[in-house]
């Protein structure tokens, strides 16, 4: 710790603790003990090592867990803003993806699903749920509507929607996407291991395959606290 520094020393621990995380000195499940201790052996007031770690915890990267301490959790989810499925995008990045399918089955569209999928009202539609966990926690919570008859659901549990469409010889062209954030209502935030009205990221994305037919829409929850969306921004000539 630089003492001389106009760099507030909580800023500086919080600092060094995060790099530790991320070039895998503090590994994932490390304890770091409690305040006290941390303070003794860093050689610093527990009010700044107790700022330290609450700047941590509220970006995701620490948490403290009642009779065990605080504690090193994995790292935030950063997705880039592209046409890809969470499912290989989290493969992709070893954060080891798995699915739990919560509802499969065929309903009627409503009219903004029939909107969305470009079929008249009434329609037989394929509707999925699903949780998405990366390390065994949840991350997301997945709600898609699909023309009937185009994924078998069960191959979810071990794979990505997009790699089954792409399976069945669809070619995914484009998608209209809009994100944004909201609180997460009970049933939603138990599903995501958060407090009722906690703050979820949103997605609501409409996929359309090379000849323009909508092939699914999503609409998605995000922990917000694990999970974010990168975009690259060009400056217009």
């Amino acid at each position: 710790m630089d003492r001389a520094s106009p760099v507030p020393l909580y800023f500086q621990l919080a600092r060094q603790l995060e790099e530790a995380v991320a070039d895998g000195t503090l590994p994932p499940g490390t304890l770091l003990g409690n305040e006290i201790d941390l303070a003794a052996r860093l050689g610093l007031s527990r009010p700044t090592v107790r700022q330290a770690i609450r700047t941590l915890v509220d970006r995701g990267l620490l948490v403290r867990r009642r009779g065990v301490g605080t504690q090193v959790v994995h790292s935030r989810v950063r997705r880039p803003l592209e046409l890809s499925s969470l499912y290989d995008d989290l493969e992709a990045a070893g954060h080891r993806p798995a699915t739990r399918v919560l509802v499969d089955r065929v309903e009627l569209a409503g009219p903004a699903v029939a909107a969305a999928l470009g079929v008249p009202e009434g329609t037989g539609v394929h509707y999925l749920e699903r949780l998405r966990t990366a390390h065994g926690e949840p991350l997301a919570y997945l709600r898609n509507h699909l023309p009937a008859g185009l994924v078998d659901a069960a191959a979810l549990e071990t794979t990505g929607l997009y790699r089954l469409l792409r399976a069945a010889a669809l070619t995914l062209h484009t998608a209209r996407q809009s994100i944004g954030a909201r609180a997460a209502a009970p049933e939603e935030a138990a599903l995501l291991a958060e407090e009722p009205g906690a703050p979820v990221l949103t997605m609501e994305r409409t996929t359309f395959d090379a000849t323009g037919r909508p092939v699914e829409s999503g609409s998605h929850l995000y922990r917000a606290g694990r999970y974010s969306f990168e975009f690259q921004l060009m400056v217009r000539p």
